[in-house]
């Protein structure tokens, strides 16, 4: 049965900081990280994944440097389930770690070179050793979901039995669709009480879907990162699962959306990642309008082609001249310079303007505008 959206509480668990850097070729130096915490746990995100201690003295160092900040965020460290990474983790104050192991065959096989049964032993034998650190443990379920379904239940009931607090049903691949999603997650719900969560790639685009499939399905938290940097194609990004879940849903994280601008470009920026300009929420276009019949009727008003406002996101509508502009668009962009046309004139240049939209791929400036204008007057004689 689906769950009521108005009875679920959601965490976010953002994890720019560990998989977002995963990224090929991305490398946060150490103020990045920092800012980037900080402006994260700023907006209101609960949860920070923000390391990989095993890496070495210098991630330990920077891992202890984000908790020395005191930050409101709980912050969470990642660990494969084996002794060295465990001895890395032990050198972190952080509040949770997240203790990853391969629970499909293929991987148990080809990756590992065990069984299915030492995996349990595994989990058996370390979640109550992270427990007596004084973390609070999630098992990181590694490609959870081509994993068989039968074991994938033991071994979350594994997991609660060990003492640990929450899994991870990780889409390691992205290779799921957010109906296959929600029936994993909902056996899963059916047999662990323990807290649930979705880490989703997006291989196939379908990190956010599949992300709220598992809300919907009884995941308590939900892995993000900002813009939806990660391996591959990304995994779930923060500002789409967040926004889904408000106008979807009706479901709020407590989270301050109007920041998502700042840290979007200031992950854009730290990770050498431009935002698409099309990117829903943050991209440059969204809430640009062109074509004629949109602009009337965000003139009249914006909710004929807005689902929400663009304030909710810190931003806000703009319309732009192009090939699509219609006559009435010229006249708007022309007052604001403090022309005023007649229908002639700005049928007129409404030609120039598309012409140069054609040839250039480019919406004209305010100096394109004013010479347009100069030139349309000068051949119809018009004064300018």
């Amino acid at each position: 049965m689906l769950t009521e959206a108005n009875d679920i509480m959601v965490t976010i668990n953002d994890t720019t900081l560990r998989d977002g850097e995963q990224t090929a070729g991305v490398a946060f130096s150490a103020d990045e990280k920092i800012a980037i915490a900080e402006a994260l746990s700023r907006a209101g995100v609960q949860e920070l994944e923000i390391g990989i201690p095993v890496m070495g003295t210098a991630e330990i160092e920077l891992i202890q440097a984000i908790t020395h900040l005191h930050l409101p965020a709980r912050l969470m460290a990642w660990g494969r389930m084996c002794e060295s990474d465990l001895l890395a983790i032990a050198r972190c104050n952080v509040n949770i770690v997240n203790l990853s192991i391969p629970v499909s065959d293929v991987q148990i096989k080809h990756k590992l070179g065990r069984d299915r049964e030492w995996v349990l032993e595994q989990i058996q034998a370390f979640v109550p050793r992270a427990l007596d650190l004084g973390f609070e443990v999630c098992v990181g379920g590694e490609d959870a979901s081509r994993a068989d379904s039968d074991f994938l239940l033991t071994v979350a009931a594994t997991v609660q039995q060990a003492g640990a607090q929450r899994f991870r049903f990780a889409d390691t691949l992205g290779l799921l669709d957010p109906f296959a999603t929600y029936g994993r997650l909902n056996l899963l719900r059916q047999e662990v009480d323990i807290d649930l969560e979705m880490h989703a790639h997006n291989d196939l685009g379908l990190a956010t879907a599949n992300t709220l499939a598992a809300i919907l399905a009884g995941a308590t938290h939900a892995n993000t990162t900002v813009n939806g940097l990660g391996e591959r194609a990304g995994n779930a990004p923060l500002e789409e699962v967040v926004m889904s879940l408000r106008h979807l849903y009706s479901i709020e994280s407590n989270i301050d959306t109007t920041q998502f601008p700042h840290i979007s470009q200031l992950v854009a920026a730290a990770s050498g990642r431009p935002v698409p300009v099309n990117k829903s929420i943050v991209g440059d276009a969204v809430f640009t309008h062109e074509s004629g019949i949109h602009v009337d009727g965000i003139i009249k008003n914006p909710l004929n082609y807005e689902g929400f406002s663009p304030t909710e996101v810190g931003r806000e509508h703009r319309t732009v001249l192009g090939k699509h502009s219609g006559s009435h668009s010229v006249i708007d962009a022309y007052a604001k310079l403090g022309l005023i046309l007649s229908e002639l004139e700005a049928h007129s240049l409404l030609n120039m303007i598309r012409i140069h939209a054609i040839l250039t791929k480019c919406t004209p400036s305010v100096d394109d505008l004013k010479r347009f204008y100069l030139e349309n007057a000068a051949c119809t004689g018009m004064p300018s």
